[in-house]
């Protein structure tokens, strides 16, 4: 179809909103390595797992098999407040860049917690409540996640605690009040009111706090308390499924008008809104069906994929989670503090840490400034103030459409526009007054916390 029919934003039907999960587990041809239990360093059970975890996420977590995952009504209603979410053609972004490009994201920060976070937190909340607890707990970094959980809980009436990453704690107030005003209970991790918290802080007591630091006092406040269990925001394989209607939604919305991506973008973090940005295309690429360029886009202050290895190591800090098979920069890892955004997990999902490994997709690291300066570019044309995550793909979603002004290729790209940056003025106020710096770790720093991977047979 002609430029003219495709109209600036691409809503879908009500009718057409996905109505399962996809799994591309049961596409990938070498699955993704299984989870080791922390005491015995073997294959952790289900049983192990209900230990920490809901009952219905512990089996899609293991289902490597099943395509497609049923999405109860409940959660499918819930969706419909803020779904289909809209496909949108960057027009005024392609008209300021001058390239022949043609640029579409989809964005995710259309509902309160503005961002995609949501699509799995109520999920995960729905099989909580299902399960007769009375509450759950989590970590979160830049604050997405937990406002996501505090709203979710708070529709089923669970109780919410949640560990937030000192540094974002501090540096992020308005967000933490959103999960307050939801119900949630707040801590800035690590924190005293934990055993793993305690020893956390003795050993760097003037730590800023990371988000294994926070998995690991979330995870013990959840198995030391009766009728609670532990949920995850990212890396794990059910929130890439839970995340899925992401990808989903944009295929359909392409395929309506005719429009196939030649690169697709997505900011890397844990994995959980690449991996659910590109679950659908990677499906048909794992087929044989279609090929597309994917590219993962993380922060050069904690490159995971571009500068860790891919091994075995704990999920958290305090090393209380399953092991996971991941591209890794040691579970002791601690990001630099002036890092803006919420990408600064150790880890990579172990889904796309495989698909990775495989050369099924790419990965490149860009530092903050470039990344600011690329949100700014965005936001004066666009509309949107950009979350700082979802900045890093339009920093390459811009530099792959130069590339294109250089060679005169009209290539399509598809980025997603995760969330939105309101709740991040402390970083944009540093960047606009000259005070944000790039801190990239030295390989010596790299290789202390590389070093301390647990040594599997």
């Amino acid at each position: 179809m002609s430029d003219k029919k495709i109209p600036y934003k691409i809503y879908l039907e009500e009718s057409e909103m996905p109505k399962q999960w996809y799994n591309v587990r049961a596409d990938m041809k070498k699955k993704p390595a299984p989870l080791l239990s922390p005491a015995t360093k073997k294959p952790v059970t289900a049983e192990e797992l209900s230990h920490v975890f809901c009952d219905e996420l512990v089996k899609q977590e293991l289902n490597n098999t099943d395509r497609y995952i049923d999405i109860p009504t409940e959660i499918r209603e819930f969706y419909k407040m803020y779904r289909p979410s809209p496909l949108v053609r960057a027009y005024c972004l392609e008209k300021k860049l001058d390239t022949p490009a043609k640029i579409y994201y989809k964005f995710e920060g259309n509902n309160t917690s503005g961002s995609h976070k949501l699509n799995s937190a109520i999920a995960q909340a729905y099989y909580a409540k299902q399960q007769g607890l009375k509450g759950v707990t989590t970590e979160t970094g830049a604050g997405q996640w937990g406002t996501a959980l505090s709203m979710a809980c708070s529709y089923f009436d669970l109780d919410c605690k949640v560990y937030m990453v000192k540094c974002s704690y501090e540096q992020k107030p308005f967000r933490r009040e959103v999960m307050r005003t939801y119900g949630a209970d707040v801590t800035p991790s690590p924190s005293t009111t934990t055993e793993v918290g305690r020893k956390i802080l003795a050993e760097y007591p003037d730590t800023n706090g990371s988000l294994g630091c926070a998995i690991s006092e979330a995870v013990e406040s959840a198995t030391s308390k009766e009728g609670y269990r532990y949920v995850l925001g990212s890396v794990l394989s059910q929130v890439l499924l839970h995340q899925s209607v992401i990808g989903m939604e944009s295929k359909i919305a392409m395929d309506k008008y005719g429009i196939t991506p030649d690169i697709i973008i997505g900011c890397a973090g844990g994995g959980s809104n690449l991996g659910g940005l590109i679950s659908p295309f990677m499906g048909e690429k794992l087929r044989g069906e279609k090929d597309y360029r994917f590219i993962a886009v993380e922060p050069a202050s904690c490159p995971s994929l571009t500068r860790g290895v891919y091994a075995y190591d704990y999920c958290d800090t305090g090393k209380v989670c399953p092991l996971q098979k991941m591209y890794t920069l040691g579970s002791g890892f601690m990001p630099s503090a002036n890092h803006a955004g919420g990408l600064r997990y150790h880890g990579m999902s172990s889904v796309l840490s495989e698909l990775y490994d495989e050369g099924l997709m790419e990965a490149v690291s860009v530092e903050q400034t470039a990344v600011f300066e690329s949100a700014q570019k965005f936001a004066r044309v666009e509309g949107i103030l950009p979350a700082p995550e979802s900045s890093h793909a339009i920093k390459i979603a811009i530099d792959e459409a130069m590339k294109c002004k250089e060679t005169g290729e009209e290539k399509t790209i598809l980025f997603g526009l995760t969330g939105t940056g309101y709740f991040d003025m402390y970083a944009y106020g540093a960047y606009n007054d000259g005070r944000m710096s790039d801190y990239i770790p030295t390989d010596e720093e790299l290789k202390k916390s590389i070093n301390t991977l647990p040594k599997i047979d």
